[in-house]
C-alpha cells in the first residue's frame, strides 16, 4: 500500500487540467471490444483500472498502443481471442463485468471472477448484471472461483425495467443491446455524465440510441460497428475535487471545464459552505471572500442538507469532498448517503484531526465545524475519494500529516500528487511493504 505525507496550512494557487472520467473511460475500452475496426481515443488516463483492461486486451490478441504521455490510445480487435478454459476477467476491478456483453457478442462465452468489486462502499450485488444477461438471452452458471456467461445464439433484444438506476448495469444493457438484432428498451436508466459520455461513444461506432440523458434509453442493435476517434472530457469528480482544494485551502485554484452544464447543483452545494463557483471560457475558479460557512437555511430550525443519490442528484462519489468542507465550515451540516450502506464507516477518522463528527445512521452524518484541527496520521478506507476528503483536511492544516492507504487515488487520478505540487503542496507518495 502507498501512504501520502503532506505539509499542510499552504493555500493552493495555480491551473489544473484534469484527466478524463474513469467511469467513462473503462465502460468505453470495454465497448471497443465489439468492433474489430481500429480506433484512437483521446484523453485517456493512466491510471491502473486502465492499464488492467489493456493488459487482458493484450493476452486476448488485440492490438494495443498506449501514449501515456499524450494520453492517446489505438485499439484494434481484429485478431482478438477468447478461451474460457484459460482466460479470466481482471479481479477486484467491478467494471470488468461490463467486458462480459462485447465477448458474449463475438465468441458466445466470458468468465468472470466470482469476487469482482471495487471500492469498499458496502454490499455491490451483481445481480443485477446477470438479469440483464439472462433477459437477453445469455446463460450464467457458478463455477468454482468464477461465474461462466454464454449464450448459444446471437443476443434478443428485450425491454427492462431496473430496480435502481444503476450505472454499470445500465452500460451492460447498452452493450447487450448493441449486439442484439433490433430494438431493446431501458426504464429507470442511469443518467449521469459519464453514462452519457458513453452512449456518445457507442453512437460514434454506429449504434443508435435514443434518450440519451434521460432515465428511458432506446438501443437500436445488430448493425455493423465501425471505428473512429473519441475524446473524453474533463472528469467532473476531479474538477469539483481541485475547485474544493482550493476552496479548504483558501487558495485559488483554476480548473479546465469543458462541460459546465453538468455543475448547477455542484455549485450550488459549494454555496451551502459560503464557496461561489464561477464558469468562464472553459475554465471553472472557486471563489471563497471569507472564512468557509454553512449556510443557514431558510426555514431556520433545520439543518443544511447535502443528499446525494442517482443523477440528477447530488453525485454520491462527491459527497466525502464535501464533509471535508463541512468539517472545516464554521457551523452544522447533515450528508446523506442514499445509495451506499458502507460508505461512511470512515467518519471516525476525522476525529484524528479533532474534527466533531456524529453518525445518525449507516446513511447520514452531521458535521459540527469551524473546531481548531491538528495534524494527524489516519486510515483511508479502499474508496478514491475518501483518501481524497482525509487529504482535503489534511491540507488544510498547518503541519506534517500522513494519509495510509492512499493507494485507490491512483485508481482515477493520474499525476494527483505532481498536480498539487504545482499548486504549491509539499506532499509525496511513500511505500511500505
Amino acid at each position: 500500500m502507498s501512504n501520502l505525507i503532506v505539509h499542510g496550512g499552504t493555500p493552493l494557487r495555480g491551473r489544473i487540467i484534469p484527466s478524463a472520467n474513469k467511469n467513462a473511460v473503462l465502460p468505453v475500452l470495454c465497448a471497443t471490444l465489439l468492433t474489430g475496426e481500429p480506433l484512437r481515443l483521446h484523453g485517456v488516463p493512466d491510471i491502473t483500472d486502465v492499464r488492467k483492461i489493456l493488459d487482458i486486451f493484450r493476452t486476448l490478441g488485440s492490438e494495443v498502443h498506449m501514449d501515456h504521455e499524450s494520453g492517446t490510445l489505438e485499439l484494434h480487435h481484429r485478431a482478438t481471442t477468447f478461451d474460457a478454459a484459460l482466460h479470466r476477467l481482471p479481479e477486484e476491478m467491478r467494471s470488468s463485468i461490463m467486458l462480459v456483453p462485447p465477448l458474449l457478442a463475438r465468441f458466445g462465452v466470458a468468465r468472470l471472477e466470482d469476487n469482482v468489486k471495487g471500492c469498499t462502499l458496502g454490499v455491490r450485488e451483481i445481480d443485477p448484471h446477470v438479469e440483464v444477461f439472462q433477459r437477453f438471452g445469455g446463460q450464467v452458471e457458478r463455477t468454482e472461483g468464477s461465474l461462466l456467461v454464454y449464450s448459444p445464439v446471437r443476443l434478443t433484444p428485450t425491454d427492462h425495467w431496473l430496480d435502481y438506476a444503476s450505472v454499470t448495469t445500465t452500460e451492460n444493457f447498452v452493450l447487450c443491446a448493441a449486439a442484439a438484432d433490433g430494438t431493446s428498451t431501458l426504464t429507470n436508466a442511469a443518467s449521469e455524465p459519464h453514462v452519457q459520455e458513453f452512449c456518445r461513444f457507442m453512437a460514434m461506432i454506429g449504434v443508435r440510441i435514443e434518450g440519451m440523458g434521460t432515465s428511458r434509453l432506446m438501443v437500436h442493435g445488430g448493425g455493423a460497428l465501425g471505428g473512429g476517434e473519441f475524446r473524453f472530457d474533463e472528469d467532473f469528480h476531479e474538477i469539483t475535487t481541485f475547485l474544493a482544494l482550493g476552496a479548504i485551502t483558501g487558495g485559488d485554484v483554476v480548473v479546465r471545464n469543458s462541460a459546465p452544464g453538468n455543475f448547477p447543483l455542484i455549485d450550488r452545494t459549494f454555496a451551502k459552505f459560503g464557496v461561489q463557483i464561477e464558469h468562464a471560457d472553459g475554465w471553472s475558479r472557486a471563489i471563497r471572500s471569507g472564512p468557509l460557512k454553512v449556510q443557514t437555511p431558510f426555514t431556520s430550525n433545520v439543518l443544511t442538507k447535502v443528499e446525494a443519490a442517482p443523477w440528477p442528484y447530488f453525485p454520491v462519489d462527491l459527497l466525502p469532498i464535501f464533509i471535508a468542507l463541512g468539517v472545516r465550515a464554521q457551523g452544522n451540516a447533515m450528508f446523506w448517503n442514499k445509495v451506499y450502506d458502507g460508505a461512511l464507516g470512515w467518519t471516525g477518522e476525522l476525529s484524528k484531526f479533532g474534527a466533531h463528527v456524529f453518525s445518525s445512521d449507516p446513511h447520514r452524518l452531521i458535521t459540527f465545524g469551524g473546531h481548531a484541527l491538528t495534524p494527524a496520521v489516519v486510515e483511508s478506507p479502499y474508496i478514491i475519494r475518501v483518501a481524497i476528503a482525509l487529504f482535503m483536511v489534511a491540507a488544510s492544516i498547518e503541519g506534517k500529516s500522513e494519509i495510509r492507504n492512499a493507494t485507490p487515488i491512483r485508481r482515477a487520478h493520474p499525476r494527483f500528487v505532481e498536480n498539487l505540487r504545482s499548486l504549491g503542496v509539499q506532499v509525496e507518495w511513500t511505500s511500505e511493504e
